[in-house]
C-alpha cells in the first residue's frame, strides 16, 4: 500500500509520521545532534517533538535504567507534568516498562484498559478515553545491556499503524543506544563513582583520624597513622610534645581504639601533687601506712584494672616513684604504700611529657631503664604552629562550641581575625587557641569574631608592618584596619564602592589604605584565585 493510498483512509500514513519523506529529516537531524554536536538531550527533544507532531503521540517517555539502584525513571517526556514524571519510577520486572527492561524485547498493549499489568505509575491516565489508548514500549539496547526504554501512548484504529510506529521507535532506539551509553557513563555512572569514591575516602580518613581529634594537616595524618597501628595492641605508648598540643585527647583515642575500650581510663598528672603523695595516689596505701591514712585506699593502677592509665608529665616523677613504676611496666605488679602483698593488674600504660627524657637520663634525673621501657612506641605530637590550616578548623570548632555555651549566634570569623590566628606562633598550642576563642566569643558584639575581639598579643603582629604603636591606638587602628579589609574584600577591590560602604571619600580611603600598606589589586587577585 502506497503513502498516497493510505492518505485516503481514516488516518493517512504521512499524517501519522511513518512517511519516509518525513522520517528521513528526523534521522538526519538526530545524527547531526549526536555525531557532530554530542547533544544527547537535544536529540531526545527532537525525537519527542517528532512523536508528538508527526506520530500523534499523546504521551511519550524516554526512561533510563540505573543499574546501580535498579531504578527505571523518566528522563524526558511529552504529555506528562513534572509531578507525573517523578512518579514514573519502576524496578526491574515492574509493569510494562519493567518487563521490557527485564526481557530486552518490545511490548505492545492494544488497549490499556484491558491490560492488568499496566500500573499507571505516573497516574496520568484518568478517563475512559485514556483506557482506550494503546501503549508501546521498546528497549534501548547496547550489546547485551538494556540502557533504557522509549514508550508511546495514543489511540489507534488500525493495527497497521501500530506496527509502523513500533518500527519507528525501534529504529530510534538503535540510533540512541551508543549516545545513551556514553551519557550514562558521564552523568549517572560517573556521579555514582564519585559518590562512592568520596564515601571511601571518608571511611579511610575516619580509619586514620580518631573522631575525638580535629585537624587533617599532614603532620597530624602521620600521628593518626601511628595511632591506628598501635591502638589495637597493649603496647606502652610515650606521647611527646609541647604543653597543650592535645596529648590527653590522643591518649583517649588510643584507649577507645584499643582492645579494652569498655574498661576504665584513669588519668593522673604526675606534676599536680607533692612528691610525698604521688606514690600513694598511684599505688594506693594500707591503713596506718602514714599519718592520716585512716583506711586502706586503692591507687590509680588498681582503679584502672582492665583499662588504661594515662600518666601525664611523667618526667616530673621522683626517682623513688620511677623505680616502682618500672616494676609495674615489667610485671604489672606493685605493692600499696605500707603493704607487703603484691597486687597484679591488667592495664595499659600511656605516658606523656613535654620534657626531653633522653637529656634527663644523661643528667641522672630520670632512670635509663624506665626510659627504655616507656619509649617502646613514642609518638611525637606536632605543635599547633606546624599544623597549617588546622588552626582555622580548630578555631571554627571552638567558636561553634562556645557560641552554644554562651547562647550567642556567632556564625563566622572575619578574614583579618583568621589572618591573626594563623600568623600567631601559639606557644600554648591548642589550649591557648581554645582560651583565646572562648574569650573572643564572650567579647563578640555581633555574629562575627573580629580582630578587635582577639588579645593585643595577636593584634600587634598583624599591624607591625603598618607602624601602628601598641596600646589603645593599636586597638583602635586594628578595628579600622579590619573594616577597610572587609569592605575591600566584599567589593572585590573596588575602592569607590568600598569607600561608599564605609562612608568615606575615595581620596580618604586611599590615604588610609596607604597607611596600612593595602593595595586594592590584591583583593581582586584573591577573588580571581577563588574563581579558578
Amino acid at each position: 500500500m502506497s503513502c498516497a493510498e493510505k492518505q485516503s483512509g481514516k488516518a493517512g500514513e504521512c499524517s501519522t509520521g511513518t512517511c519516509r519523506g518525513r522520517i528521513v529529516p528526523l534521522l538526519r537531524r538526530m545524527n547531526e545532534l549526536l555525531s557532530e554536536r554530542d547533544d544527547f538531550s537535544g536529540a531526545l527533544d527532537c525525537l519527542l517533538a517528532y512523536m508528538r507532531n508527526e506520530m500523534g503521540i499523546r504521551r511519550g517517555m524516554v526512561s533510563l535504567y540505573d543499574r546501580e539502584s535498579g531504578r527505571i525513571f523518566v528522563h524526558r517526556s511529552i504529555g506528562l507534568t513534572p509531578a507525573e514524571e517523578d512518579r514514573g519510577v519502576y524496578l526491574m520486572g515492574e509493569g510494562i516498562t519493567g518487563k521490557v527492561v527485564e526481557t530486552a524485547r518490545p511490548i505492545v498493549v492494544s488497549r490499556i484498559g484491558d491490560e492488568p499489568t499496566f500500573l499507571n505509575r505516573t497516574e496520568s491516565l484518568s478517563g475512559k478515553q485514556d483506557l482506550d489508548c494503546s501503549f508501546m514500549c521498546v528497549p534501548i539496547v547496547r550489546g547485551s545491556k538494556v540502557l533504557g526504554t522509549i514508550s508511546a501512548e495514543r489511540r489507534y484504529e488500525d493495527k497497521w499503524f501500530v506496527d509502523k510506529h513500533l518500527d519507528v521507535l525501534v529504529v530510534m532506539s538503535y540510533i540512541l543506544a551508543h549516545a545513551l551509553e556514553l551519557y550514562l557513563i558521564e552523568n549517572v555512572d560517573k556521579v555514582q563513582w564519585e559518590n562512592r569514591t568520596r564515601q571511601l575516602i571518608s571511611r579511610i580518613k575516619e580509619q586514620f583520624k580518631p573522631p575525638n581529634i580535629i585537624g587533617n594537616s599532614a603532620p597530624m595524618r602521620e600521628v593518626y597513622a601511628l595511632i591506628r597501628k598501635v591502638a589495637p595492641t597493649r603496647t606502652t605508648v610515650l606521647l611527646l610534645g609541647e604543653s597543650g598540643v592535645g596529648k590527653e585527647m590522643i591518649a583517649d583515642a588510643l584507649h577507645y581504639g584499643g582492645p579494652t575500650p569498655e574498661g576504665p581510663v584513669v588519668k593522673f598528672n604526675c606534676a599536680a601533687m607533692p612528691e610525698n603523695l604521688v606514690e600513694s595516689e598511684l599505688f594506693g596505701h594500707e591503713k596506718g601506712a602514714f599519718t592520716g591514712a585512716t583506711q586502706s585506699r586503692k591507687g590509680k593502677f588498681e582503679e584502672a584494672d582492665g583499662g588504661t592509665v594515662f600518666l601525664d608529665e611523667i618526667g616530673e616523677l621522683s626517682l623513688g616513684a620511677q623505680a616502682k613504676l618500672l616494676r609495674v611496666l615489667q610485671d604489672r605488679q606493685f605493692e600499696r604504700v605500707g603493704g607487703n602483698s603484691s597486687i597484679t593488674v591488667s592495664i595499659r600504660i600511656i605516658a606523656a611529657t613535654n620534657r626531653d627524657l633522653a637529656e634527663m637520663v644523661a643528667e641522672g634525673t630520670f632512670r635509663q631503664d624506665l626510659y627504655y621501657r616507656l619509649n617502646v612506641f613514642p609518638i611525637m605530637v606536632p605543635p599547633l604552629r606546624e599544623r597549617g590550616n588546622d588552626i582555622v578548623t580548630l578555631a571554627e570548632h571552638f567558636v561553634a562550641r562556645y557560641a552554644v555555651e554562651t547562647e550567642k549566634k556567632i556564625t563566622s570569623i572575619s578574614t583579618p581575625a583568621l589572618n591573626m590566628l594563623t600568623r600567631h606562633d601559639w606557644p600554648g598550642n591548642v589550649r591557648e587557641l581554645e582560651n583565646v576563642l572562648h574569650r573572643a566569643v564572650i567579647l563578640a558584639d555581633d555574629e562575627t569574631i573580629h580582630s578587635h575581639d582577639l588579645p593585643l598579643s595577636l593584634q600587634s603582629p598583624q599591624l607591625a608592618d603598618s607602624g601602628v604603636p601598641n596600646g589603645l591606638e593599636a586597638r583602635l587602628q586594628s578595628i579600622e584596619y579590619e573594616m577597610i579589609v572587609e569592605a575591600l574584600r566584599q567589593h572585590r577591590g573596588n575602592m569607590t564602592e568600598a569607600a561608599g560602604a564605609l562612608g568615606l571619600t575615595r581620596r580618604t580611603m586611599g590615604l588610609r589604605m596607604k597607611r596600612f600598606n593595602l593595595n586594592y589589586k590584591s583583593f581582586r587577585q584573591a577573588v580571581d584565585k577563588q574563581a579558578v
